[in-house]
């Protein structure tokens, strides 16, 4: 009896607390959708890129800065591709630098928001720029991950928002720091993307040929060694007409 009871206990107990949990990670889910709707489309988000300055980027540890550079333009060049609103905004570029030239010079009609406040979500042209985007999932890159990008995406979800941080595109002052972030910021509900991630989610179907002509210069421009292989496919195509 005493065995029974016993068990009947853990029974009840390891019910209650796959109920708890349920229902927990139901509360806490940072997405508002389900299905299609929790992807990235190029109608339901904004980018925000945080910070890219000569400073931040002389300082950086967790990975190389030049690996950095290429990804974050990469992305704003996706973005652009498929008409994202794209926000720059640097913090005293007095001392700290204008941001790099290769994001700038893609967004000539814009001069990007330069700051004082760390956290670029305490700037109140940063979030009336959001707001009046009228988009709800936030993809923020930026410099350094564990602050200028950590604070803006912690408190945006915990505003209500959907927040991805495109982590290949931002960087710490080292590895623990970086990755440090990326957990904090997992556990606050924002979702870790990647450059190559934003862009297959809004490309989402190779039949929209529309942005697939000035997508693949980004792929060969950005990607590596995809870009190499693209070039090779294009190469092997070349071949083959010239011998019809």
């Amino acid at each position: 009896m005493k065995v029974l009871l016993t068990r009947k206990f853990w029974h009840l107990l390891a019910g209650a607390i796959m109920f708890i949990g349920a229902s927990t990670a139901t509360a806490q889910s940072p997405g508002k959708f389900n299905g299609l709707g929790t992807l990235l489309t190029p109608d339901n988000c904004a980018l925000l890129l945080i910070d890219h300055q000569p400073f931040q980027f002389g300082t950086l540890g967790s990975t190389n800065s030049q690996n950095v550079l290429n990804n974050v333009i990469g992305l704003a060049k996706t973005a652009k591709v498929f008409k994202v609103p794209t926000l720059l905004t640097s913090v005293v570029e007095d001392r700290g630098g204008y941001m790099v030239k290769g994001l700038t010079d893609l967004f000539p009609e814009q001069t990007p928001i330069n700051r004082t406040a760390i956290n670029a979500w305490e700037d109140k042209r940063v979030v009336d720029w959001v707001k009046k985007t009228g988009r709800k999932k936030i993809i923020i890159a930026g410099l350094w991950t564990e602050v200028c990008v950590a604070m803006p995406a912690l408190q945006a979800a915990g505003e209500g928002y959907e927040v991805y941080v495109v982590t290949d595109a931002s960087a710490g002052v080292s590895v623990e720091a970086h990755e440090m972030a990326i957990q904090r910021m997992v556990m606050g509900g924002v979702v870790p993307i990647t450059f190559n991630v934003f862009q297959a989610e809004l490309q989402r179907d190779w039949a929209r040929t529309e942005t697939i002509g000035p997508l693949v210069p980004i792929l060969s421009e950005h990607m590596g060694s995809i870009g190499s292989n693209i070039a090779w496919e294009f190469q092997l195509l070349n071949e083959a007409s010239k011998k019809k």
